[in-house]
């Protein structure tokens, strides 16, 4: 699978829980505990797999991309802390499904960044062969994606 179709499949699995957050009633707080939990390994590994090797790649192949870059990780820098507070908070908390809706819109606003402006330059400066290699690599460094939200680089930065 190359680079950017991963990555596609990605935001499309991320969307899906997405809308069965939308979806559950006021008082889910169960269900809710289990999507926002399942949300976070989703974006947690997403972020780090494009932070360690796509954007880096990236960058260095199409150099006009990189204000994109950048915008990027300051992007995830936001949507893992959100995730690290969302951690431990109570889904009857009355703050609960505000921080998710905001890190929702946040989400989908990063996704249509990266789908429609910048993914397309990408796919147009490397060649086929190129983005299944990087699809490759991003695949596997899955397996090194940390837990915690925080542990993710744009945290820090």
């Amino acid at each position: 699978m190359d680079a950017i179709v991963l990555l596609k499949e990605d935001h499309k699995t991320v969307e899906a829980l997405f809308k069965r957050f939308e979806k559950a009633g006021d008082r889910a707080h169960a269900e809710k505990r289990r999507l926002v939990d399942t949300i976070t390994k989703e974006l947690v590994t997403h972020a780090y797999i494009e932070e360690e090797v796509f954007y880096p790649e990236a960058r260095a192949k199409v150099p006009e991309t990189s204000d994109h870059v950048l915008e990027s990780v300051e992007e995830h820098h936001v949507v893992v802390w959100m995730l690290s507070e969302l951690k431990d908070l109570d889904p009857a908390d009355e703050r609960f499904d505000a921080k998710v809706t905001v890190l929702i819109e946040n989400v989908r606003h990063h996704v249509e960044e990266e789908e429609k402006d910048w993914f397309p330059q990408v796919r147009a400066a490397m060649g086929r062969k190129e983005l299944q290699e990087l699809g490759e690599r991003m695949d596997k460094a899955r397996a090194a994606a940390p837990s915690e939200p925080l542990a993710v680089r744009s945290a820090k930065s």
